[in-house]
């Protein structure tokens, strides 16, 4: 009798502690679900290796995260961002070059898999550059250039071989487009042609390479780029648009940070400005954004425009206060 009742005490432990234990993991349980319900919405940007947009998204992420928004970064080349928003797995993407990106990201926005909200960057261009100081010689459009052929050794510097313009530019060679059939293409790499540059620029040579903006050779060095003329588009200036696009489901699910992300537009100056800062100046892309940031209240105040934080406060006051030296 004695050892049957030391069994059921025994029993009764074990069933007491399992019913403990169940309630811990209840308590466990009913916590997550309260922390999850009460997470701050998060928004997920796909980030092609790129300086400008490198810095560009870390401005968006830090004013969001102001906003009360968690934010995330994923490096992704274009395709891949625009396929990861499609299925869910991105919310925004800053980096939508057109007409360069047209193929794949034109179709997703007229299928309603994504949401254009703005075009961040109006007209960036790509194209023939000269030295200033030979624009001012009279060097205007590729025409003129043929007319100083013996100054440019007739050579045009480009970049990495396979790229869309060097192509346009060895089938103008070809073709003796504008009397360009006896000029060479020099292919090299981004940091070849502009090393290239960089020393034509200091000993006052000629020179004509392939240049775009934004980037940092607008602010280090005072180039122009030469006119279209006739049918030169295809090789001496390329205009172009940069889309802000995000997943149907953040535009409807976030109006606030939406709202900032369609206000959220960048003049091509400040974006060459970020890219120097980070490309040659070696500073953090962090770093880079929270000084812009402070330094620039006035054009963060337009961005920030009749939009909220998560808690119902005028935006920009949140973000004064944080960023305002």
């Amino acid at each position: 009798m004695k050892h049957f009742l030391c069994r059921q005490r025994r029993r009764k432990s074990r069933l007491q502690k399992s019913l403990a234990g169940l309630c811990l993991l209840a308590g466990a349980l009913l916590l997550g679900t309260t922390t999850l319900a009460s997470a701050a919405p998060q928004v997920h940007f796909g980030v092609p290796n790129w300086p400008g947009i490198t810095v560009k998204t870390e401005v968006a992420a830090q004013l969001l995260e102001a906003m009360g928004y968690a934010t995330k970064q994923t490096s992704a080349s274009p395709t891949f961002a625009v396929g990861s928003m499609k299925n869910g797995q991105l919310d925004a993407y800053l980096g939508g070059w057109l007409p360069h990106e047209e193929g794949f990201l034109i179709p997703a926005i007229e299928a309603g898999e994504l949401k254009e909200l703005t075009t961040n960057i109006r007209e960036p261009i790509m194209g023939l550059a000269v030295p200033k100081y030979v624009w001012d010689e009279g060097v205007h459009s590729v025409a003129d250039l043929t007319k100083y052929a013996d100054k440019f050794d007739k050579k045009i510097y480009g970049i990495e071989p396979g790229t869309g313009v060097n192509s346009a530019l060895k089938d103008a060679i070809k073709n003796n487009f504008q009397n360009l059939g006896d000029w060479r293409l020099v292919e090299s790499s981004t940091s070849g042609m502009l090393v290239q540059v960089g020393n034509a620029i200091k000993k006052k040579k000629w020179i004509a390479f392939l240049g775009w903006q934004p980037h940092w050779m607008n602010v280090k060095y005072d180039i122009k780029y030469l006119e279209a003329v006739e049918d030169d588009s295809k090789i001496a200036y390329t205009v172009s648009n940069v889309l802000t696009v995000v997943t149907p489901e953040l535009a409807a699910e976030q109006p606030e940070a939406t709202r900032f992300l369609t206000q959220f537009q960048i003049e091509k100056k400040t974006q060459s400005e970020w890219i120097l800062a980070l490309t040659l100046d070696e500073r953090d892309p962090v770093e880079i954004a929270s000084t812009w940031i402070s330094d620039n209240l006035d054009t963060v105040a337009k961005w920030l425009d009749g939009v909220n934080t998560l808690d119902g406060e005028p935006a920009f006051d949140v973000v004064q206060a944080k960023y305002a030296n």
